[in-house]
């Protein structure tokens, strides 16, 4: 068997979980410190490397966003520590008991938290994925299998180094976090199928990519990371407080999936608010596809900046600098174009009604719902939970940042007295 096919990766990550699994919460946050520490120490290499992947991929055009997406600095290395340390400092899930009782015939029942097992963690453009996986899934005691893209291949090579070192020098096993060093596409149809080693799969990407999990996959695949994300501003909110409000959502990283897509603006505030969104964003940067009424209240002819929204633009999710703008009658109307056109990621309201925001929060049946706060808050780290591996936008297990407790289940645990079933 070729040690680097799907199989063998699969079956050495299912070994190495099950060594796992008879370590303690203290050797796994050592491996993951550890981890940090080699980060820093072999800095000039990863950049070095993620530098060679940059060259490529300006050399073969991709797009600043995705060039974006995909850079590393000193600075995002500091971050991607940062969070490595935050995660390792966190409580262990692992082992928790909960819905403890005892029944009349005398039986101890409990629910006892564990890990999922074998992860395949599959993503697009963002080297940072790759420490921020294998340190949640160590940390919760699993084990990984990393398939990230051809345009960060050099990047992840040199990350997963640098993870082996460090779990070698905390006497973890190395196969726990594995990688697949190939930008073959069939290895990922391959990985699919391996339903008897691998427990869940996280495809973190694009609308193709997840699609392409969803439909080979035998395994669990939890779907999720793709954001078309709204801010609606209420007739009563502050208008001099949402413009920084959107200003942040929208410009802080705009190549992320929790950047802001579209802005409904109530049609009673919309004469006012909207020339003074645009000049302020603008300045920025930002160029706008506006709906009719939108458009009708900016100056004739529109700003540079500005056209019209073509037929596509509200399901658009831009990852780059440009915002939809659309006016809405009401507070039912905003709900039910976010309804229509968001996946489900992080849409807020801007308000000072509090039935307006009680209202929003029940309808919207979004991951993160926000109340006067910028979209750009989902986010692992921002939440208290160190890091994630994705951002769920489904219903099952596990909705918005995954983290410690979403890469864990639990079993039942059921102790008695020599008890027989009468």
């Amino acid at each position: 068997m070729n040690p680097t096919s799907p199989l063998a990766l699969a079956k050495a990550a299912r070994s190495a979980f099950r060594i796992l699994a008879t370590t303690d919460s203290a050797s796994r946050e050592k491996a993951l410190m550890t981890i940090a520490s080699e980060i820093e120490k072999r800095s000039a290499t990863i950049l070095a490397a993620n530098q060679l992947d940059v060259a490529e991929g300006t050399k073969n055009g991709l797009s600043s966003a995705f060039i974006d997406r995909l850079l590393l600095t000193e600075e995002r290395l500091g971050w991607i520590t940062t969070d490595l340390r935050r995660v390792a400092s966190l409580p262990d899930p692992v082992g928790e008991i909960f819905d403890s009782q005892v029944m009349s015939n005398g039986l101890k029942v409990r629910k006892q938290r564990v890990p999922l097992g074998v992860l395949a963690v599959i993503y697009e453009a963002r080297p940072n994925v790759t420490i921020d996986a294998a340190g949640l899934a160590l940390k919760s005691g699993n084990a990984v299998i990393l398939r990230g893209s051809s345009e960060t291949l050099n990047s992840n090579r040199a990350l997963v180094d640098v993870i082996h070192n460090g779990l070698a020098a905390a006497g973890l096993p190395e196969g726990a976090v594995q990688f697949v060093d190939s930008p073959s596409r069939e290895l990922v149809f391959e990985l699919l199928k391996l339903h008897d080693h691998i427990d869940m799969v996280i495809p973190r990407g694009g609308s193709a990519l997840h699609t392409y999990c969803r439909e080979n996959s035998l395994i669990p695949v939890i779907t999720g990371g793709i954001g078309i994300c709204h801010l609606f501003v209420d007739a009563s909110a502050n208008l001099e407080k949402a413009l920084p409000v959107i200003r942040n959502a929208k410009i802080q990283r705009p190549s992320v999936c929790n950047a802001l897509d579209t802005v409904l603006v109530h049609s009673s505030i919309a004469k006012e608010f909207i020339p003074n969104l645009v000049e302020l964003l603008t300045k920025d940067g930002v160029t706008f596809r506006v709906d009719p009424k939108a458009a009708a209240c900016l100056p004739s002819p529109l700003p540079v900046s500005v056209e019209p929204a073509g037929e596509n633009d509200f399901d658009t999710e831009w990852l780059s600098l440009i915002l939809g703008i659309k006016v809405v009658d009401n507070l039912n109307e905003a709900i039910d174009h976010i309804a229509v056109h968001s996946t489900a990621h992080s849409d807020g309201i801007l308000t000072e009604d509090a039935n307006n925001a009680r209202i929003f929060v029940s309808l919207v049946d979004s991951a993160a719902v926000y109340v006067n706060a910028s979209t750009r808050f989902t986010d692992g780290s921002q939440l208290g939970l160190g890091a994630e591996v994705a951002i769920s936008t489904q219903r099952l297990h596990a909705r918005g940042p995954m983290a410690l407790r979403e890469l864990t289940t639990y079993k039942w645990v059921i102790e008695g007295d020599y008890h027989a079933r009468p």
